[in-house]
């Protein structure tokens, strides 16, 4: 029996020295490896290009398809899409009076009064669905809060909401003055 002794003193300190070497314990070596440091090789340099701005073309609508009256107009040279001539600078009057406007004479930021109203409207040539963009703020009209859009016909300004209806109607009355109604026939001015 001394053997089975010896065999159990034995186990027990086989597992005491296998336990206190996993917890840290043990003046062995830990099992658990050490993450080594990595060295990477240098890549070469990328060779440059110049950089090169451009326009980006619209994808043409899949047949079938509603368009978004909100989406900008397709760009001018696009495939599928036919060339756009730009109106002349300025518009002939029209029969029935009222100075002749031109296409630049409203761009800018205008002070538009109304009789609800006296706020914002800011117009550029960024062509826009129906027209360039345009864009009110301030307003409380619900006529004046849809701009988003004006174009120039005949002697007329005619700005128009995002679904295309008209907003206002405007012509030329005098240096930096255009007045007209709106579609729910109030007064309307702009001014500079």
């Amino acid at each position: 029996m001394i053997r089975g002794d010896r065999l159990v003193v034995m186990v027990l300190l086989v597992a005491t020295a296998t336990g206190c070497s996993r917890l840290g314990l043990g003046d062995g070596p830990s099992r658990s490896p050490q993450p080594q440091p990595q060295s990477f090789e240098p890549l070469p340099a990328a060779p440059t290009a110049p950089v090169t701005q451009g326009a980006l073309q619209p994808l043409p609508p899949l047949p079938g398809q509603p368009t978004d009256p909100n989406a900008p107009p397709p760009v001018a040279g696009a495939p599928g899409v036919p060339p756009v001539t730009p109106p002349p600078t300025k518009v002939a009057s029209a029969a029935g009076g009222g100075a002749a406007i031109g296409r630049t004479d409203l761009l800018g930021s205008w002070k538009v009064t109304s009789s609800s109203d006296n706020c914002q409207l800011s117009a550029s040539l960024t062509s826009w669905a129906g027209g360039y963009r345009a864009s009110s703020r301030g307003c409380t009209s619900p006529d004046l809060q849809k701009i988003s859009a004006w174009v120039v016909q005949g002697n007329q300004v005619i700005l128009k909401g995002a679904d295309g209806s008209t907003a206002a109607t405007l012509s030329n009355a005098g240096p930096e003055r255009f007045s007209g109604t709106t579609s729910s026939n109030q007064p309307v001015a702009l001014s500079r």
